[in-house]
């Protein structure tokens, strides 16, 4: 078992204690299990899914971050975080429009590599709410 901690700007979103924590790190897709080796870890944008023992599941959007586990504990920092359930859909696709059409306009006012984290967090927000 793992005790998960969530963490964001807000202060602590979440405390649960699960047997696998799956997310995207910077160096690509990975699941955390009990007993796992220590590690710390740069999060994309990605979904979030956490399997307590009964294999009950939750799903989550979550806007990249930092992930450190170690002696079955484990701490999750992110700016943003919504479960499947919680997320605007309507919200998230003007999210997603705005940051094609900043991307689209391609002037020396835009910042492109901040429009196109609006653009990715959108994206992974509308496909985790979608299923």
């Amino acid at each position: 078992m793992i005790s998960l901690r969530i963490i964001t700007p807000q202060g602590q979103y979440a405390s649960k204690e699960v047997n696998s924590i799956h997310l995207t790190s910077v160096e690509g897709e990975l699941t955390l299990l009990t007993n796992h080796v220590p590690i710390f870890m740069a999060l994309v944008p990605c979904r979030l899914i956490l399997k307590d023992t009964e294999d009950k599941k939750w799903e989550y959007a979550i806007a990249g971050g930092f992930c450190h586990l170690e002696k079955n504990k484990a701490m999750l920092l992110t700016d943003a975080i919504e479960g499947k359930g919680d997320i605007d859909l309507e919200r998230a696709k003007r999210a997603y429009r705005r940051a094609r059409e900043r991307l689209e306009k391609k002037d020396s006012k835009t910042n492109m590599k901040r429009a196109n984290l609006a653009l990715v967090r959108a994206m992974n927000r509308i496909k985790i709410h979608n299923g």
